[in-house]
């Protein structure tokens, strides 16, 4: 098996990139619409107070940030197997993984779980812009 080079400066940009997406997708762009459609209820301060949510949310940071660094590194293997460089690979290697992994498990929640086409909407738009800024940060700083 060839050893894939990485450049992890290019991961953890994407990496920090994401999360950047997902603090405007999930909170000023989308934050009103996703939390009503997923039935999540903002908590008060006193509840936030009592539930300890300072290191509930710092918890659930670092795990989004954990899960999109892992993201980001195994569409590094994608994007160097398939030898993508410059913005335009980039963009259709985030694209066509996009569409090949994230999509259909995404339709699995609205096929199996019932959840509504407008959720579906606003996650598959979101991780949709997020391989696409993912897919031409790698393209663009691979290793050498």
């Amino acid at each position: 098996m060839p050893v894939i080079p990485i450049n992890y400066i290019a991961v953890l940009l994407a990496s920090v990139a994401s999360m950047v997406i997902g603090f405007l997708w999930f909170g000023p762009l989308f934050g009103t619409q996703w939390m009503a459609l997923s039935g999540i209820k903002m908590p008060t301060k006193a509840e936030m107070k009592q539930m300890n949510m300072s290191k509930n949310y710092a918890l659930a940071f670092l795990g989004a940030l954990v899960f999109s660094f892992v993201m980001a590194h195994s569409l590094v293997f994608a994007s160097e197997y398939l030898g993508v460089y410059g913005v335009s690979a980039g963009l259709q290697a985030g694209f066509w993984n996009w569409l090949g992994f994230v999509v259909p498990v995404l339709l699995a929640t609205v096929n199996w779980e019932g959840k509504p086409w407008k959720l579906f909407a606003i996650h598959a738009s979101y991780y949709l812009v997020q391989f696409l800024v993912v897919g031409v940060i790698l393209a663009l700083m691979p290793a050498v």
